[in-house]
């Protein structure tokens, strides 16, 4: 496979299983219908996406443009309005999924800034707004604080992930094998996280304030 196939199959992975988590997710915090799990799935699938593809100026958007981005945030989503509520054993598959999806659309959203002409800085930066921009969408939509600012490490890991792809983007060659190590590099460090519960440094907001 070529590097284009390779980070189109890691994009499309990355569509159907953030659909997947997206609408589950949602689903667990408020009662919706059909159409709102089919639109909370395709949104967390492809909001990101559309956010780093508006910023770069590439439009149409590629979700748009290709009718396979939407089929596969579709497929996903309707998946999850199948399984409907899942029991609480399936939470751990709705963390992997969520891992998934992180750890591909960093790499893919850094790659394609990199295709366009960014420099690496500002590809890893849309890389990492393209990993986490559809689910911050899905917790505004379900009137929750977007869990990549107040859960374990997760925009930690996708910035680096966007960094090892973006550094090496520029090669032809080493595109493919940067865009893997990048995503297993990603959703390495969000798994050791959600595995001992580790976070960014946070303030307590009840903390009271020190004197100057």
């Amino acid at each position: 496979m070529t590097g284009t196939q390779v980070v189109l199959a890691l994009d499309l992975l990355g569509t159907v299983t953030f659909a997947l988590n997206g609408a589950l997710t949602a689903s667990r915090r408020v009662r919706l219908d059909i159409v709102g799990v089919l639109s909370l799935g395709v949104i967390t699938a492809v909001g990101g996406g559309l956010v780093r593809d508006v910023l770069l100026g590439a439009t149409p958007p590629a979700a748009f443009e290709h009718w396979y981005y939407l089929a596969a945030a579709g497929a996903g989503a309707a998946a999850a309005w199948v399984i409907a509520r899942p029991p609480r054993g399936l939470h751990r598959a709705i963390v992997v999924l969520d891992a998934i999806g992180l750890s591909v659309f960093c790499v893919t959203g850094a790659h394609k800034a990199i295709e366009l002409g960014l420099q690496p800085a500002p590809a890893i930066l849309l890389g990492a707004i393209t990993a986490v921009g559809g689910g911050t969408l899905r917790d505004v939509l379900v009137g929750d604080v977007p869990s990549v600012l107040t859960s374990e490490l997760y925009a930690i890991p996708a910035l680096a992930g966007a960094t090892v792809a973006a550094l090496a983007g520029t090669s032809t060659a080493a595109a493919a094998p940067a865009a893997v190590l990048g995503a297993v590099l990603c959703f390495a460090i969000r798994m050791v996280g959600v595995h001992f519960d580790l976070h960014a440094p946070a303030r307590d907001p009840h903390e009271a304030p020190t004197d100057e």
